[in-house]
């Protein structure tokens, strides 16, 4: 009785695994440690190839007659955007006899509002004291524009109040007119109007007070603004430093680079889905990882535990491959030359038990072009596999990269052990290798991993089905013989996900 579990694994497995994740970019460090690296030197590039053009700055305190305390600087930035105009710029241009276009002079200042009332003035130029002129030619010319919009706003203020007063005092004396008049005629009648004159002269009377008192104020408050408006803190260069300025565009560089890196090796290895962990291998192939061997590439201080490792690895496939009856293959995903000296420690380590041959079924000249050493066994290529005695222990050694001839795979051995790079193969296609092996009948003893992560904790072992698990091998045996008890048998994940339509053609 079979039963699948593709619907259980799809249903706990999570939309992102965030430690294959994390494991995938620590994998890539190279990338992310080499954009990291790049931005650092491009920033301190920058500060020597492009450093800044000499500059100056100067602080002009503004004063505005709508100032409020609860102001979320709405005036300051209208006085930054004034400063941006060609009537300003022109202005100082003039002040300084420059032929230079406003709209260009525009380009080399800024302004930035610091407080309310507080406008920091950046001025760039070609040499240090041109910059300080500049920047002083561009502050008198605001402040003189700040308070020549002041004095007309209360010039047009105070004269609109004595338009008005002025307007009220003619009829004031119409109104005086009327009483004259009306005091000469005498009854009921003309005494309430008199009354209602004499009402409307005192309110008129009032209210001509009040406008030229208002005038006066409106005169009396513009000094104050004037003398408000001045600059505090006078123009003067910016001190360029270079060690400061590379250490600091580095650091900028550095981190972005940084940022950069991380983010692109995240993307990548999502969007590759190349299995790195043992359990996500071993799920995708249907097999248990059986050995791992570190990289060759590794430091100094590792390469005792690197040929410690590859002798237990040798010792364990020998030990597999003499408790075979059938002959054993080494097919490599990603790692052909460290498969062939896989092949070769193996073939000696057999070789005290009779001649060994090695059959070399792989794309690249790993072992057919290497150079022989004393004791090496036999290489034939593939097409001389059918040469070779039965007497002999042949040793088959292929690939299962793209574009492998599946049906070739048979010659080199009946049984296989994989070997497979971590985080080459996507998971696609360790599903088709595993659904090509099953449909060629060639069993898959177990995988060895080649670069494991060295912070991977996962298990690489498969604990059910019959043909995949390690000790179901040693089940079905003893369910053959008789002796062992029947058990439910689980489909391995990369059968379950194989369409209906190719599961009936089979």
């Amino acid at each position: 009785m079979t039963t699948s579990t593709s619907s259980e694994s799809s249903a706990a497995a999570p939309l992102l695994d965030l430690q294959a994740l994390v494991v995938a970019v620590r994998r890539r460090r190279r990338l992310w440690c080499s954009l990291a690296l790049l931005g650092l030197l491009v920033g301190a590039a920058t500060a020597v190839l492009l450093p800044p053009p000499p500059t100056a700055v100067t602080k002009v305190l503004v004063a505005h007659q709508e100032d409020q305390p609860n102001d979320p600087g709405t005036l300051i930035r209208t006085d930054v955007a004034l400063l941006q105009t060609t009537r300003i710029a022109g202005k100082a241009l003039q002040s300084l006899d420059s032929p230079e276009k406003p709209e260009d002079f525009m380009r080399d200042y800024g302004g930035i509002g610091m407080t309310n009332n507080l406008l920091q003035i950046t001025v760039t130029g070609d040499s240090d004291a041109e910059a300080v002129a500049r920047a002083k030619a561009l502050a008198d010319a605001f402040v003189a524009d700040h308070v020549r919009r002041i004095r007309e706003a209360s010039n047009a203020e105070s004269k609109a109040l004595l338009d008005q007063r002025d307007r009220m005092r003619d009829d004031l004396a119409k109104v005086n007119k009327a009483i004259g008049n009306g005091s000469s005629e005498g009854g009921p009648t003309a005494s309430a109007d008199l009354e209602s004159l004499y009402a409307r002269r005192a309110e008129l009377t009032s209210r001509i007070t009040d406008f030229g008192q208002r005038a006066a104020e409106a005169r009396i408050g513009t000094p104050q603004l004037i003398a408000g408006t001045q600059i505090v803190d006078a123009p003067r260069a910016v001190r360029y430093s270079l060690p400061r300025t590379a250490a600091t565009n580095a650091a900028i560089g550095l981190v972005l680079g940084l940022v950069l890196g991380l983010a692109v090796a995240a993307v990548g290895a999502v969007v590759a889905d190349r299995p790195v962990l043992r359990r996500e291998i071993a799920s995708n192939l249907g097999a248990s990882v059986i050995s791992e061997l570190p990289r060759r590439s590794a430091g100094l201080w590792q390469r005792r535990r690197i040929r410690a490792a590859r002798t237990r690895l040798t010792t364990s496939l020998a030990r597999t491959v003499r408790g075979s009856a059938e002959p054993v293959s080494l097919l490599e995903l990603g790692c052909a030359r460290s498969t062939s000296v896989i092949a070769l420690d193996l073939a000696r380590e057999l070789a005290a038990d009779g001649p060994v041959v090695i059959v070399d079924g792989l794309p690249g000249p790993q072992l057919a072009k290497r150079r022989e050493k004393p004791g090496d066994p036999t290489v034939v290529s593939g097409e001389r596999a059918a040469a070779v005695s039965h007497q002999e222990r042949r040793l088959g050694v292929g690939s299962v990269t793209p574009g492998t001839a599946w049906t070739d795979l048979q010659y080199l051995g009946t049984r296989t052990v994989l070997v497979v790079r971590a985080g080459h193969g996507s998971a696609a296609w360790l599903h088709t290798v595993a659904r090509q092996l099953a449909d060629q009948r060639i069993p898959v003893i177990g995988v060895v991993l080649i670069d494991p992560d060295p912070r991977d904790r996962t298990d690489g072992t498969l604990w059910d089905g019959l043909h995949t698990a390690l000790r179901g091998q040693n089940e079905l045996l003893a369910r053959q013989n008789g002796t062992g008890p029947r058990r439910t048998e689980r489909t391995p994940m990369w059968a379950a996900r194989v369409p209906d339509s190719d599961q009936e053609a089979r």
